[in-house]
């Protein structure tokens, strides 16, 4: 298998560059088998102005063709029109009469124009439809009458000012990377390119000349959504100023009072409410509504996968004695379902811990320990374990 760095580089030259699986194959130095695996793969758990044609014979197809291939960079690879396919359909639903090769020929020189018009946008640092910023921000909750520090991951459109928002008990890479599905779903879809501080959930640390490396689960996760991520320069918030307001407006306008919440449910469906309510007053430069600038948005958003992502990160531990595994300072009861001695897998999710046996079959599910619920202990199992099926007095 492929370390994901070449998994991302395969990626890159299959849906940026358009290379096709020999030519992948050949630049990374591979089997074409392999290429065409990481180059197809599905599942990882900007305007175009109308031009005047000098071709008599393209001419009146332009824009339909235009349109299509804007629409298929929403779409994985696999959906994609090809050339052969543009001009089947012409042919077929446009009536078209000319030939196969002029509109081979067209297609290849608009892709490679609709690129460059995109990195020259990117490079002035504006934000085009369907692009996004994302940041953490902390603020105070109250459950059970205690106040508790928790965190809002806010996801900002700074074409619209739409913002579409999700709680989190923490910032490690779980909770990250949940929020941002869970945006993802609320808004219907995701963004072609979103830009990113140098969060930890994300980056393990920034070489000498600015590049980064990234968390594994981080690039799969961009892997299986299909976005670009991209990293402010340090000391550069700047540069994702949008969603630096956007969190503090969130805190002042969402957060006061202090929200009380009696469920995680609960309180995410009262952020995605307050989100959803902002969406309807008027932009503050524009004189249109959030919701209505919101739609160029969101035509521009690449569909989501049919399987969403599961992040969770991999551990080890050995049952005690006492038939227990530590977890953070916890203790989970294991009796019954693992012999002291023996090594459990873990699985750690964002709000629950889920312990596997030696052949990777779930044995437990407990909540996470900052979560703030409990979890049963199993009596029955452990009763079966000491006195055996009969019970104590058999």
């Amino acid at each position: 298998m492929l370390k994901m760095p070449q998994q991302q580089y395969i990626r890159f030259l299959r849906e940026v560059e358009g290379c096709s699986v020999n030519e992948i194959a050949q630049r990374v130095g591979i089997h074409w088998r392999t290429a065409k695996k990481y180059a197809d793969q599905t599942d990882w758990n900007a305007s175009v102005s109308k031009r005047k044609s000098r071709s008599p014979v393209m001419g009146p197809f332009m824009e339909i063709v235009d349109t299509w291939l804007e629409e298929d960079r929403l779409l994985p690879r696999k959906q994609r029109h090809t050339g052969v396919r543009i001009y089947q359909r012409l042919r077929d639903e446009h009536q078209f009469t000319g030939g196969q090769r002029t509109v081979l020929a067209y297609v290849q020189k608009r892709k490679s124009e609709l690129e460059l018009e995109r990195a020259k946008t990117y490079e002035r640092l504006e934000h085009p439809p369907g692009e996004a910023q994302v940041d953490f921000t902390t603020l105070e909750v109250s459950q059970g009458h205690q106040l508790l520090t928790y965190k809002l991951l806010v996801m900002s459109f700074p074409y619209s000012n739409a913002a579409y928002v999700y709680p989190t008990p923490a910032e490690n890479q779980e909770c990250f990377l949940e929020a941002m599905k869970q945006c993802f779903e609320q808004a219907g879809g995701v963004p072609q390119r979103i830009w990113f501080d140098n969060l930890s959930a994300a980056v393990v640390h920034i070489e000498k000349q600015g590049e980064r490396q990234l968390t594994d689960g981080f690039q799969r996760f961009c892997a299986h959504y299909r976005f670009e991520a991209v990293f402010c320069n340090p000391y550069s918030g700047h540069e994702k100023g949008h969603v630096e307001n956007k969190c503090g407006y969130s805190k002042r306008n969402w957060a006061v009072p202090i929200p009380i919440y009696e469920s995680h449910k609960q309180l995410a469906e009262y952020f995605a409410e307050q989100a959803k309510q902002d969406r309807e007053r008027q932009h503050y430069a524009q004189n249109r509504r959030i919701v209505d600038l919101w739609e160029d948005d969101r035509r521009k958003l690449l569909r989501l996968p049919e399987q969403g992502f599961e992040a969770f990160r991999l551990s080890t531990a050995a049952v005690n004695k006492y038939g227990e595994i530590r977890i953070h300072d916890t203790a989970v009861p294991l009796l019954g379902m693992a012999e002291p001695g023996s090594e459990v897998l873990i699985q750690t999710f964002w709000d629950r811990l889920v312990i596997l046996n030696s052949q990777h079959q779930q044995i437990r599910e407990v909540p996470r320990p900052y979560t703030g619920r409990t979890a049963d202990i199993p009596w029955s199992q452990v009763f079966t374990e000491y006195f055996g099926s009969t019970g104590p007095l058999g």
